[in-house]
């Protein structure tokens, strides 16, 4: 059962760091929490595909893609092999596409927006490193968490 932003920042006070751009939820989940593994890239969906193609166990991958709405670096059926290999979610600073399918998928996506634009498949960025995104850090092994309210990181874990 994922964890809500709310119960998060109440539990963790301080230590829960809400993440503040203005998300918008793209998946047919709309709630989602687990631990992180990141990416950052810009305008390019190879590694992110690279990522999602690994088991997830249950993580969120957070995509850093530079914060572009020109191109999608997410679509349906990048977000199908997430949910197949068992990612929780993904969360991209930047934007997905198949918008209404991804509203199917029992899958939780939050972007910054949608365009229609496809990515490039270049392979340029780096999987595995410390983020910034809206001025909070988030780095692999984190703790992240979903939902309606917002997107809220913390390195430690909520007791039951």
């Amino acid at each position: 059962m994922a964890i809500k932003t709310a119960d998060l920042c109440d539990q963790l006070g301080a230590a829960a760091q809400p993440c503040l751009a203005n998300w918008r939820c793209f998946g047919g989940r709309t709630v989602a929490s687990g631990r992180v593994q990141t990416v950052r890239v810009f305008e390019d969906a190879a590694l992110i595909l690279q990522a999602l193609g690994d088991a997830g166990h249950g993580r969120i991958l957070v995509v850093d893609a530079g914060a572009s709405r020109r191109v999608a670096v997410l679509g349906d059926r990048m977000a199908r092999i997430g949910l197949d290999n068992g990612w929780a979610g993904v969360l991209i600073h930047g934007a997905v596409r198949d918008v209404y399918i991804l509203g199917e998928l029992d899958f939780c996506v939050f972007a910054l927006g949608a365009v229609p634009c496809r990515g490039g498949k270049a392979g340029t960025g780096e999987i595995g490193v410390e983020l910034s995104l809206a001025g909070t850090p988030i780095r692999p092994g984190d703790f992240i968490a979903m939902d309606a309210d917002g997107v809220v990181v913390s390195k430690d874990l909520p007791t039951a």
